[in-house]
């Protein structure tokens, strides 16, 4: 299953770790990751959004970290998810 993770990212200084444990056990359960924590810094946060948008499109479902509800970007993400009608799971744990 292709899955995308949703959280903050923007004043999280963590989010890079938080991301990456996630992403590592998702792929232990045999899942291809999709990971915007990875993508290249100095883009705009609406190209950054294009970005997410396309992977949450080829995703199977989309699973939220905790504490993704105080990201706006996140926030978008997930309604974007609910638009689509994305399986959505919430409170990874991560």
């Amino acid at each position: 299953m292709k899955i995308y993770i949703g959280g903050s990212i923007t004043n999280n200084p963590n989010y890079k770790e938080q991301f990456r444990r996630c992403q590592e056990h998702l792929e232990s359960q045999g899942h291809i990751v999709l990971n915007p924590a990875m993508l290249p810094q100095g883009m705009n946060p609406g190209e950054y959004m294009k970005i997410c948008f396309a992977m949450i499109d080829v995703s199977d479902e989309a699973h939220f970290m905790d504490g993704w509800e105080w990201s706006d970007g996140a926030n978008l993400e997930h309604d974007y998810c609910v638009y689509c009608e994305k399986t959505i799971r919430l409170g990874s744990g991560f």
